[in-house]
């Protein structure tokens, strides 16, 4: 009930967020239709119509900047801001107190949309936790809560059930699911003494295993740890009128009561303050921001972050995990070698897919599966099939006996291998590849080998990312030898193997530590923490994992790796936009306070002049959203 009270709150507060910021954009309307009417010189009213601006724009400014001030002091833009409605009222300069106001009002709310994001990987990640284990006492199994099992408690696992908490494996050979802990699509084959951790999934045969790591110190919630304290770390931007504000009112205050002093005019010294007020700087970043990210949907980019791109711009590392984000996850036969003179390669290729059709083994289907892309020929029919957990399948295909599995299948049989073939075997598992071993008859007869491929624009995308200075690292879960053979086929130097979670994101803590800004781009349940931990998280949100999406700053909705170099140029044009903009404004904000000093500028001109310096930062910054990569 709590749990479905917390998701109740969660979605009232999404809904109410939604409500509020439809409710700010209308006023908004209501506010500019009341300036254009003013500025128009129709007055139907006892009053002027600059003023419902003023009360729908200016008192929530004012009211923030004074709760800011009394409970912590806090001197931000908008001190500024109501110092200069209040002095404009107070010498009948309606319109131009109304028009700041608007201004700042649509600064804030594009702020607010720029940082507006929603998360639930956490709570994603707490509903992999296993609920219950199989308790075996005196030979009896009993179900109970995982968080209740001992260590050194003896536990039952069935097929297709979570592993309830670290531990190894005493008796019984299966194959598990990784993908949760290391990424890697491929089961893993088990048996006695091997090691599991819980969240991973058990596929195929059963097995009795002594817990090792129980509840808090189990492998799944490391990782909800890891995830939770990965983002605290990360900076969030701070709008740059603010982090001024301290010295722009002080400036401005003293300015204004210095001229008000030597000419005697406090229209020149409320002219000061309005046109002080830092509107297009406001604009500056937020109009720059929401440009870039209407650019970055159009190439598949889904924007979480409000400040992603800003933090992209300054990243001169990007890691990347393999499986699924520079390779397609989905092996592929790329070799069926005949090592007798009774089959040939082809006949040996079709033996083996058709003792593998009934599998549910994904080497198994990818056989089937590349078989049947490739070839006209129907499959044989198959009999007597059997799994053999952690070996591989035995069918009878065409009245002869088939075996197709790893050299594990072939001791058990006694089949001998000979050292030729472990030799040219061994070629291919040194590239990374995965090797299965066929027998027909109990008489070794020749190997099918598959292999992971690499996307076609990875290699691509991966050399224009160098030309960027942005320097590409893997790390993944993969063995040595297969990440070593995937980064030379990328051009990639730097390469981490065997990578767990914590590896990940203890790796990208190491390069933080030395000054460099990371983006980190996976796919996998076990990127989570490093995504979090990055400067820049990147998901690949076609075939990702959802836990991984939340996780990110930005989702690639279609896995199009190769917009990758795009979306830096982007962040990097982006942050040129922001420094001219910011230039601009303030330049136009000295021009105008000189202007107001010497008696030419009044408070309305000032501020319409202002006006005028934010549409062009509004219109530099829309130039972002059709920019394209050179």
């Amino acid at each position: 009930m709590e749990e479905e009270n917390e998701t109740l709150d969660e979605k009232a507060g999404v809904f109410f967020r939604k409500g509020r910021r439809k409710k700010d954009i209308t006023l908004l309307v209501i506010s500019g239709i009341s300036l254009i009417l003013s500025l128009t010189g129709w007055d139907p009213f006892p009053f002027n119509l600059a003023w419902i601006s003023i009360i729908l724009c200016g008192i929530p400014i004012i009211l923030e900047a004074i709760i800011g001030l009394i409970t912590a002091f806090d001197i931000k833009a908008d001190v500024l801001v109501s110092i200069a409605l209040i002095a404009s009222i107070c010498i009948g300069e309606d319109f131009a107190a109304g028009e700041v106001a608007f201004i700042m009002q649509i600064g804030g709310l594009l702020e607010d949309l720029t940082v507006a994001k929603a998360r639930a990987g956490i709570e994603k990640l707490v509903h992999l936790t296993p609920q219950t284990a199989r308790l075996i006492i005196d030979g009896t199994e009993r179900i109970v809560p995982a968080e209740e099992v001992p260590v050194d408690a003896m536990l039952r696992v069935l097929p297709g059930e979570t592993v309830p908490v670290d531990g190894v494996i005493i008796s019984g050979q299966t194959s598990i699911n990784q993908a949760v802990m290391t990424g890697e699509s491929l089961p893993v084959d088990k048996t006695a003494g091997d090691e599991v951790s819980s969240g991973t999934v058990n596929q195929f045969g059963a097995f009795e295993m002594r817990a090792t790591k129980v509840g808090e110190d189990s492998s799944i919630q490391r990782m909800i740890r890891l995830v939770q304290s990965a983002d605290a770390g990360k900076a969030k931007i701070v709008g740059i009128a603010d982090r001024w504000a301290t010295w722009i009112v002080v400036i401005a205050l003293s300015v204004a009561a210095l001229t008000w002093f030597i000419s005697g005019e406090i229209i020149r010294a409320v002219t000061i303050l309005v046109v002080f007020c830092p509107c297009a700087l406001v604009l500056a970043t937020p109009t720059a921001i929401m440009a870039a990210i209407g650019n970055a949907t159009k190439h598949g980019f889904l924007v979480r972050e409000g400040d992603a791109l800003e933090r992209l711009a300054a990243v001169t590392k990007i890691t990347f995990d393999k499986t699924g984000t520079l390779t397609y996850g989905t092996p592929q036969v790329i070799e069926a070698v005949s090592v007798t003179d009774n089959f040939s390669e082809s006949e040996l290729y079709r033996l083996c897919a058709s003792a593998e059709q009934l599998s549910e083994h994904p080497l198994g289907k990818a056989i089937v599966r590349s078989y049947k892309q490739e070839r006209n020929s129907e499959l044989f029919p198959c009999e007597k099939f059997r799994m053999l957990p952690g070996r591989g399948v035995c069918a009878e295909v065409s009245g002869k006996e088939i075996l197709a599995g790893n050299m594990e299948m072939l001791a058990d049989r006694n089949i001998d291998v000979p050292d030729y073939v472990l030799a040219q075997t061994d070629k291919y598992l040194s590239k990374g590849c995965t090797v299965i071993y066929l027998a027909v008859s109990e008489q070794l007869s020749g190997y099918i080998v598959l292999s992971d491929t690499v996307r076609e624009e990875s290699v691509g995308m991966i050399d224009a990312l160098k030309d960027l200075k942005a320097q590409p690292v893997l790390l993944t879960g993969d063995n040595e030898r297969a990440a070593s053979a995937i980064a030379s086929q990328l051009h990639i130097s730097e390469v981490h193997a065997d990578c767990l979670p914590e590896d990940k994101l203890n790796r990208i803590g190491d390069y933080q530590k030395t000054g460099e800004a990371v983006c980190m781009i996976g796919d996998g349940v076990n990127d989570a923490p490093a995504l979090k931990k990055a400067n820049v998280g990147i998901a690949m949100g076609g075939v990702g994992s959802d836990i991984a999406v939340d996780a990110a700053d930005i989702a690639l909705v279609d896995d199009e790796v190769k917009e990758l170099p795009h979306l830096i140029a982007l962040s990097k044009r982006m942050m040129t936009t922001i420094k001219l903009n910011m230039t601009f404004s303030l330049a136009l904000n000295f021009i105008a306070i000189i202007l107001a000093i010497i008696g030419t500028l009044n408070p309305v001109v000032g501020a319409l002049v202002h006006n005028t310096g934010s549409v062009i930062v509004i219109i530099n910054s829309a130039l972002l959203l059709n920019r394209k990569r050179k």
